[in-house]
């Protein structure tokens, strides 16, 4: 043994005296070489070569970079690979040794999910809602149950024995009942009117319809008793209920009636009026469901030439211009008045720039094609009419309904000026017949207004509630001074004809209004947006305050009907 480690370390002396001999010939071998190739070049690198041997190191570089990479990517990829194998074999380790049953079901030695699989396979679920041939799958309510009673299971020590539990779920189960019910679910149809015609002048009825309801008491009270008793495949045949109309068309007949009328005077200006009666036209004999949004625009639709709408004075971003369909406002007004004097619900309302002049300012509803609208819903029981007309310089609309208020129940609306606002600063215009540094007041401009308009709700000619609905701020008008700059006098010539100063427009353009208490909207900004018209009527009158109108007008009350009459001041 020792002979055979002596002959082991001989043999490997040996051989490292032959490497190391063999080194150092090789190590002269190069040294000669090298010596050699730079007495060759004489001190001068062969160009060429050099830039090879830079090509070949770069790509070798280039080799190694990327062999890094590959290896980085594949240790990343093996590294979340044994990641995944971890949680998996994480998830499948869990496995109950010792007995352990639920409802019966021997569950020993299973991992959560073969345990899920094996109760819910035990009781398959299956339970349905019937009316008549219609079938209501109800969504399964025992999943989340059984996946509760199987986290308590494996996460902690297990017992023996366990029953799943069907109670807590009465929410889920009255859900289950809504979404049934909604299928078949169907409202009563009161007797109403439907329509409106135009040769008669006179809205059609149509007769009141059953509905019905299902009994959603009932229907869960069936779908717990189902789950107490663990029969998940029960079909349970829905309770439903037959809904009386409140009144039938007879009825209907002799509860409709016109339960307000709102009037306003137009001006002499033909072509304006032209435009009211149009838009009265347009409006006359709509019928709205309960329920349903009226939109004047929608309803009224574009006022163009086409359509037989005339140029009239509006403003246009502020300023008094010819518009087709100037004027229009007012109808939108006045229904805005009679509406809410009915009891129906504002949805969507903004006031003009300028002070209107044939509504008390505050009580207006500004309208233009592509942008403000007039908007309310109706929000009774019944369907509603809305009657609208123009003749003799008067507007008039009226509401055709069963009465939505409680009976000696009023609205209307009150609208006081609180202040007055400075008008804008004056403007300039050059008249060259004046002497230079002489001024001439063309237009004396008007002040601006702010008003506070108040619901007042009355029981039986008692004010019951008189909150504040919403305020408005209206602009003044700028006064026009007329100059001349350019230091000479232009001749002017002898006429007999007697200038007048037209100034001062109804203002029918939206205004900055504050949110209103009744569903009314909050203008946004004076212009109503990029392109918005807003039309005014133009008085030949020099600037005067509009006087504050109030509501309350001489009334009548034929057919318990409320009919309220402003006029129009300078009109």
């Amino acid at each position: 043994m020792s002979q055979y480690n002596k002959k082991k370390s001989y043999s490997s002396s040996g051989k490292s005296r032959s490497r190391g001999t063999g080194s150092t010939r090789t190590t002269r071998s190069n040294t000669s070489r090298v010596q050699s190739a730079r007495r060759n070049s004489s001190g001068r690198r062969n160009k060429p070569d050099y830039d090879l041997k830079k090509i070949a190191v770069g790509g070798v570089v280039l080799i190694v970079m990327i062999t890094c990479i590959v290896v980085l990517v594949r240790g990343m990829g093996a590294g979340a690979s044994k990641e995944t194998e971890a949680e998996t074999t994480t998830e499948a380790v869990i496995e109950l040794q010792q007995e352990v049953m639920v409802d019966g079901i021997v569950i020993t030695g299973m991992s959560k999910e073969d345990a899920r699989a094996a109760i819910l396979k035990n009781y398959p679920w299956a339970m349905k809602v019937t009316y008549n041939d219609q079938t209501y799958e109800v969504k399964n309510l025992m999943e989340k149950k059984v996946d509760s009673l199987l986290q308590e299971i494996y996460s902690g020590e297990p017992k023996e024995s366990y029953t799943l539990d069907t109670g807590g779920l009465d929410e889920a189960v009255k859900a289950e009942a809504k979404a049934a019910a909604a299928l078949w679910d169907k409202a009563a149809k009161n007797g109403s009117i439907s329509s409106y015609d135009a040769a008669s002048d006179k809205f059609l009825f149509t007769g009141a319809e059953s509905g019905r309801a299902v009994d959603q008491e009932a229907l869960a009270a069936a779908m717990n008793q189902a789950l107490k008793a663990k029969t998940f495949d029960a079909v349970i045949t829905a309770k439903v209920n037959t809904v009386e109309p409140e009144f039938s068309e007879t009825a209907a007949r002799e509860r409709y009636k016109t339960v307000v009328t709102f009037t306003t005077k137009t001006t002499a200006n033909s072509n304006r009026n032209t435009n009211v009666r149009l838009a009265s036209e347009k409006l006359n004999g709509t019928v709205l469901q309960p329920g349903e949004e009226f939109s004047f625009n929608q309803v009224v639709g574009e006022r163009t030439d086409a359509k037989g709408y005339k140029s009239a004075a509006a403003y246009s971003n502020g300023e008094v211009v010819e518009e087709i369909g100037g004027g229009v406002c007012q109808v939108s007004s006045t229904l805005y008045n009679a509406v809410l004097r009915a009891g129906l619900k504002t949805t969507f309302r903004r006031s003009h720039t300028y002070e209107p002049s044939y509504v008390t300012p505050g009580t207006d509803a500004a309208i233009s094609w592509g942008g403000p609208d007039y908007k309310f819903v109706n929000n009774s029981s019944a369907a509603v009419g809305i009657r609208a007309s123009y003749a003799n310089q008067t507007a008039t609309v009226s509401i055709y309904a069963i009465p939505i208020l409680e009976d000696g129940v009023k609205y209307s609306l009150e609208s006081k000026k609180l202040k007055d606002i400075d008008s804008p600063a004056a403007t300039y215009e050059e008249d060259p017949t004046l002497e230079p540094g002489v001024e001439k007041t063309k237009s004396a401009g008007s002040l601006g207004s702010y008003w506070e308009t108040r619901l007042i709700i009355t029981k039986n000619g008692e004010v019951i509630s008189n909150e504040v609905d919403h305020n408005t701020t209206f602009r003044g008008h700028a006064p026009v001074i007329l100059r001349n700059t350019s230091g000479t006098v232009a001749a002017t010539e002898t006429s007999n004809e007697t200038v007048v100063t037209t100034i001062d427009p109804t203002g029918e353009a939206p205004s900055e209004s504050q949110p209103s208490n009744a569903a009314s909207k909050p203008s946004e900004g004076t212009g109503g947006g990029p392109g918005v018209t807003e039309t005014a009527e133009v008085p030949q009158t020099t600037a005067t305050a509009v006087p504050n109108i109030t509501d309350n007008a001489p009334t009548t009350a034929a057919d318990e009907s409320i009919q309220v009459i402003v006029p129009m001041p300078g009109a």
